[in-house]
């Protein structure tokens, strides 16, 4: 049987596995759309919902938006999908308490982030995102 101090190495190893995964993704895919860009190759996926109808759906331009912020070319990325710009933060920040110590450390946060209010304001806002960006 296992006391208490037998899990801790386990969980913290299991937390640098974890760490090394994500920050090895984000390097390669940060890599892969530093150098090719989604506007010029076709390696990347097209929208669907684009293609049958015309119009933007919420993620449209999300990867031209990557692609130019990795170039630090902010207003373009901005331009190419602002909301995945503006929740850049928010994202971060639940990745954070998630995934390295913010539930234990922050737990009032974690349940303000994770909540069914925030979680439908998510929703609503990108509703009208997809709304109003087809207005425009």
């Amino acid at each position: 049987m296992l006391n208490k101090g037998d899990k801790q190495p386990r969980k913290k190893s299991k937390h640098i596995q974890q760490l090394l995964a994500i920050v090895f993704l984000l390097l390669t895919g940060g890599l892969f759309y530093y150098l090719f860009s989604p506007e010029e190759s076709d390696l990347f996926p097209k929208c669907v919902f684009h293609s049958m109808t015309g119009l933007d759906c919420p993620g449209c331009g999300s990867q031209r938006a990557i692609h130019h912020l990795l170039h630090l070319r902010i207003k373009e990325a901005f331009l190419s999908n602002a909301l995945l710009i503006l929740v850049i933060p928010y994202i971060i920040l639940c990745i954070y308490i998630e995934y390295f110590g913010g539930k234990e450390k922050f737990p009032k946060i974690r349940k303000i982030v994770f909540s069914k209010t925030a979680i439908w304001g998510i929703l609503i806002i990108i509703l009208l995102f997809w709304i109003g960006r087809n207005l425009i």
